[in-house]
């Protein structure tokens, strides 16, 4: 849940985002919001991570997420130090435009990541887009989307292109209703 909030309606909102920003700015629960909109875009599961810094001394990093994945992955992945081999994350440091990965295209590039990509598949995350968003603040912010389905094939690839547009607004618009009923208001 956030905060209740108000998000600024002379911004372009597309109608397939609106159930969720009139949750969020009621401060309801954003679980079934967020994963009715995942699932409309073909998905099973939903990631938003950010890391905010401070460039000045004595100003500690606050790592701020929100997911639909099962407690015990987020527990795991943590455990398993993941996100020093997550490809997502990884690409999201070389690139803003979105990456496309299944277990196919990521496999084979060193033990770690393999064993990531391995226990991810058993837990519901085998393939999906990650993209980083822009923050306003000096942040490092991540969306992806996950399916368990471990390959993408040439029909789900063209699907995926096709809706690319409204998976970059919605991890938009959740980096914005995030930042506004949390970060904003020092939760």
């Amino acid at each position: 849940r956030l905060t209740p909030m108000r998000l600024d309606r002379s911004r372009y909102l597309p109608p397939f985002l609106l159930e969720l920003i009139e949750v969020a700015e009621k401060g309801g629960d954003l679980v079934p919001a967020v994963l009715g909109t995942v699932r409309k875009l073909g998905f099973d599961g939903f990631l938003y991570a950010t890391a905010s810094y401070h460039l000045r001394p004595n100003n500690d990093e606050r790592i701020y997420y929100f997911t639909t994945l099962p407690r015990e992955w987020v527990v795991r992945y943590d455990q398993q130090a993941y996100v020093e081999c997550d490809p997502r994350v990884l690409c999201s440091f070389e690139s803003a435009l979105p990456f496309v990965w299944d277990q196919a295209s990521e496999r084979g590039r060193n033990a770690k990541t393999d064993a990531f990509l391995a226990d991810a598949a058993a837990h519901g995350v085998a393939s999906g887009v990650a993209f980083p968003v822009y923050a306003g603040f000096p942040a490092r912010t991540l969306v992806s989307l996950s399916s368990a389905n471990p390959v993408i094939d040439a029909a789900r690839r063209a699907e995926i292109a096709a809706n690319l547009g409204n998976i970059v607004i919605f991890g938009q618009c959740f980096h914005e209703l995030f930042v506004k009923g949390v970060i904003e208001k020092g939760v």
